[in-house]
């Protein structure tokens, strides 16, 4: 366990925007939790789970709360196979929603089905492991089903609380069970008992505050020709490359897709804000939805550009964009 005052959240984000909060509590191995109910209670401040900060816009300022972040990474490995139970063959929590990589708003359905044999390997994987580890295993083992993830940056634990996905597959396709850390005890919860939609993931049931995910069991399928994963992830890559700012200091998509009709880069673009700027941030030139941080760029920018993109949608298709960033600390824009 790691513990640090006054961090930069600005450092911790893939945007580089934020000021500062109080303090961190970095986990790095399972034992830690033991002692964190405690260290909550000395701090005695509004607690903020945070990954690897890829979707994540940081407020200005400073702010008095405890930054706690799971980096337990242990290498993923396969703990048995299983038989799906009857209706979770195959099933696509994100499907029917349009992809972010998509600028035709049409989510490439290739890899939503990946694993619709009736036994499934289980791989077991901890919160903090970055997601270019996890599909480098999927990769050498030959386990398909995750390759629309490749590309997306950020750890299991954020990818999981966001449902995060593309292609057509999302996260909570292959989770068979999760652990999470909530009411000061480790417990774990099946697929039955979690609750997943687009960019969506929480427990069926409320549990008691904060809680954050500290791992998973994933239910994957096993390729005849495990170059045929590698060779999807490339595919993958190489479209998000053409079509997305990977190498941008960007928080991913910004605004969710709407359920029905564009989405929500092709509403931004025909709105005009495909490239629009304001102070030092801007809407990505490649793909509007991806706001980007040019140059010393602040949360305030970020805010105000944000607003006028969505009222102006709003004004000219009648349509309500959601923010898929989550805010830190939290807040309603």
């Amino acid at each position: 366990m790691r513990i640090e005052d006054s961090v930069s959240l600005a450092a911790r984000t893939t945007l580089g925007l934020g000021g500062t909060c109080t303090a961190e509590v970095v986990l790095e191995e399972t034992g830690d939790l033991e002692a964190l109910p405690a260290l909550v209670r000395r701090f005695s401040l509004p607690v903020y789970v945070l990954g690897a900060g890829s979707n994540v816009l940081a407020m200005d300022g400073r702010h008095e709360l405890l930054l706690l972040r799971p980096a337990m990474n242990k290498a993923p490995f396969v703990c048995g196979t299983a038989v799906l139970p009857a209706g979770q063959q195959a099933q696509a929590d994100c499907a029917g929603q349009a992809d972010c990589a998509d600028q035709a708003g049409r989510a490439d359905q290739a890899d939503s089905a990946t694993y619709a044999a009736s036994e499934a390997v289980l791989v077991r994987v901890a919160a903090g492991t970055p997601l270019p580890q996890l599909l480098a295993f999927c990769r050498r083992e030959g386990l398909t089903g995750l390759e629309g993830l490749a590309g997306i940056p950020g750890r299991v634990g954020g990818a999981i609380a966001m449902n995060a996905g593309s292609f057509g597959s999302c996260m909570g396709d292959h989770l068979a069970s999760v652990d999470i850390w909530a009411g000061a005890e480790l417990q774990t919860l099946s697929r039955a008992e979690l609750e997943l939609g687009y960019r969506h993931f929480a427990p069926a049931q409320a549990l008691p505050g904060p809680w954050f995910v500290t791992g998973a069991t994933l239910a994957l399928a096993r390729t005849r020709d495990p170059s045929e994963v590698g060779a999807r992830m490339a595919e993958h890559l190489a479209t998000k490359k053409a079509r997305q700012p990977v190498t941008a200091r960007s928080a991913g998509c910004v605004f969710k897709n709407p359920p029905q009709g564009p989405s929500a880069g092709i509403l931004l673009d025909r709105a005009g804000f495909k490239g629009k700027k304001l102070g030092g941030v801007a809407f990505s030139t490649m793909h509007a939805n991806f706001l980007v941080n040019e140059d010393k760029g602040t949360a305030s920018d970020a805010v105000r550009l944000l607003d006028r993109a969505r009222e102006r949608v709003a004004q000219l298709f009648n349509t309500e964009l959601e923010l898929e960033v989550q805010t830190l600390p939290w807040r309603s824009l």
